[in-house]
């Protein structure tokens, strides 16, 4: 069968691409499987938990290459799943064996990431011809960046900075090359984070509760518990099994308006443990940025399918709000809600005035930049960007962007199909969010810059389709 017979049938059933469906991939489960008992057994072990300081990072990547190499669409399902995921190996280890600061562990899911540089390298001659351009526009942001980090930060710093801000862009250039085999990539990304959303936002419920010790002992160990709540149970902000609150919200706002599309059996489940989760994180800008998706998604479906959005979101309302409503949630959930109505006295909305007032001339006038990695931490990703890449690299970073943007909202195509609308809704609600944190970046980045790239090749794909 023919590319022009697979587009015009739509069906990931179709035959012409067998190598790329789960049925065939018993080596690939393997290769997972093993490095799951291994990083098991290690941490079981107590003291042998030091060993998945090095080896998590080695045996992730080395199944990544593999999973690349014969099985695609599960390694774009292990890729997130990595994100997913490392944060809470990390913990257990550091748990196990002792703290260890800064934790190579943590480069898991970004050196898993970086294999799609493969997939940069062989369609780079052609992303002007293909579309990819975009992504090309923002690489190049990003690698100046990192030049100038290389000359006034050390190399190593770099290195680690560019990890933050690369992989997203090169997964979601890898996404939307492939947009031929847009239905397959669409049915496992669906499943990955309808699981995803389900297995992390029951342990968040959990974790608030219970407040495991490998949490406890890494919250104090970090010190972080002056922004992350008290290491107790029914004291903590939930981040999951991932590294802060924010991070593990945009994972689930972005898990929830696929749920809203889905015909999933497990979504109601997954819905419910999703919504309450992400109640419990307390952030405010999460909270608005799922009412921008939801908005978004709404008006760009058709009729029909608004119809069937509005119902399903009544029906999770119905089962979320009353959890939302009694303790042990409820405090934690209405003083968060409570706080909207004194803006005035909100400390962080204070201090992130403050930083605007104190550094927004400064970055207004940054063209070299100070190299990612440079800036330091700073809760703006506006402010961040400008600051890391100034604006020569701040130009063609953020055009990149707007070319995807560009791209996403003049497609007509896209409004029959609930995922894509769902993607494009994603991707337009972490704008506002970039005022208070960098969501390009990172965890939040990958599912930024991921949900722009199989958005933009679910345009493509049924553009080539109607045309066929």
């Amino acid at each position: 069968m023919s590319h022009r017979q697979v587009l015009s049938s739509g069906s990931p059933q179709d035959t012409s691409h067998r190598e790329l469906q789960p049925k065939q991939s018993k080596p690939a489960r393997t290769a997972i499987l093993g490095l799951v008992i291994f990083s098991s057994l290690c941490i079981l072990g107590g003291g042998t938990a030091k060993i998945l300081n090095l080896a998590f990072p080695v045996g992730a990547f080395a199944v990544g290459v593999f999973l690349y190499r014969r099985y695609p669409l599960i390694y774009v399902s292990f890729t997130w799943w990595i994100f997913f995921l490392t944060p809470f190996v990390r913990r257990l280890a550091d748990w196990r064996s002792g703290f260890t600061d800064p934790s190579p562990i943590l480069l898991s899911p970004f050196l898993v990431a970086m294999v799609t540089l493969a997939t940069f390298y062989r369609h780079l001659p052609r992303s002007y011809q293909q579309g990819s351009f975009p992504f090309v526009l923002s690489f190049i942001g990003v690698f100046y960046g990192f030049l100038v980090a290389l000359i006034k930060l050390s190399p190593v710093s770099a290195v680690i900075s560019v990890l933050n801000w690369l992989p997203p862009i090169l997964f979601g250039f890898h996404l939307f090359v492939n947009w031929r085999d847009y239905p397959y990539y669409r049915r496992s990304i669906e499943r990955t984070f309808v699981w995803g959303v389900l297995v992390t936002g029951a342990y968040g419920v959990y974790q608030y509760i219970v407040a495991p010790e490998w949490d406890r002992t890494w919250l104090i160990e970090t010190e972080l518990f002056t922004s992350m709540g008290d290491p107790a149970p029914f004291g903590m902000r939930v981040w999951s099994t991932m590294n802060s609150p924010l991070p593990f919200a945009t994972v689930i706002i972005a898990g929830l308006m696929l749920l809203l599309t889905s015909k999933e059996t497990l979504r109601v489940p997954a819905s419910v443990f999703g919504y309450l989760a992400l109640l419990l994180t307390s952030v405010r800008t999460a909270w608005g940025a799922w009412f921008v998706a939801f908005i978004t998604l709404t008006t760009s479906l058709k009729a029909h399918l608004q119809m069937r959005l509005i119902i399903t979101v009544m029906v999770m309302a119905v089962l979320v709000v009353p959890l939302a409503t009694v303790e042990p949630f409820s405090t934690i959930v209405q003083s968060r809600f409570a706080s909207f109505s004194n803006l005035q006295g909100d400390q962080s909305l204070n201090d992130r005035s403050e930083l605007y007032e104190r550094q927004l001339s400064e970055a207004l006038g940054e063209f070299q930049g100070m190299g990612i990695g440079g800036a330091g931490s700073i809760d703006s990703g506006i402010l961040d960007t400008i600051l890391s890449l100034g604006w020569f690299g701040t130009v063609p970073y953020w055009g990149g962007m707007f070319l995807c943007f560009l791209t996403l909202f003049q497609s007509r195509e896209i409004r029959s199909d609930p995922f894509a609308s769902a993607a494009r809704a994603i991707c337009f609600s972490f704008l506002p969010m970039l005022a208070g944190a960098n969501v390009t970046v990172a965890l939040a980045g990958m599912v930024f810059w991921g949900f722009l790239g199989i958005g933009m090749a679910a345009c493509k794909y049924h553009l080539h389709q109607n045309k066929n």
